[in-house]
């Protein structure tokens, strides 16, 4: 009876770590694609027009200044459950979205050999 139960639990321990390291490679894989991707995209577009590509950075940067500054401060006081609307709520979103890329690429994509 115990040999029957310690025999489960290795097996139930070795499932988990094969899963666990098949799910690192994917993510790895994907941290890799998302990378090359965004080099991608930078290098024909400085290629095309340093100017162009240095504007959209900043204008990129001044979003998500923005972003932050509206996520982070403290709001008037009645307007706590009061939804963002317009310029806000993108911006928010905007910084929402780069900061979860840029942690899913300081995680998996540091190892990344691409």
């Amino acid at each position: 009876m115990g040999v029957r139960r310690v025999a489960k639990s290795i097996g139930e321990h070795l499932w988990e770590f094969a899963m666990e390291a098949v799910g690192e490679m994917v993510l790895s894989f994907l941290a890799c694609i998302l990378l090359g991707g965004l080099a991608f995209m930078a290098y024909p577009s400085w290629a095309v027009n340093p100017r162009l590509t240095v504007a959209g950075t900043t204008l990129a940067g001044v979003a998500l200044a923005h972003g932050a500054w509206v996520a982070l401060r403290r709001r008037p006081k009645g307007t706590e459950d009061a939804p963002r609307r317009g310029i806000a709520a993108i911006t928010t979103g905007f910084l929402a979205l780069t900061s979860g890329v840029t942690l899913f690429l300081a995680f998996y994509a540091s190892g990344c050999n691409c």
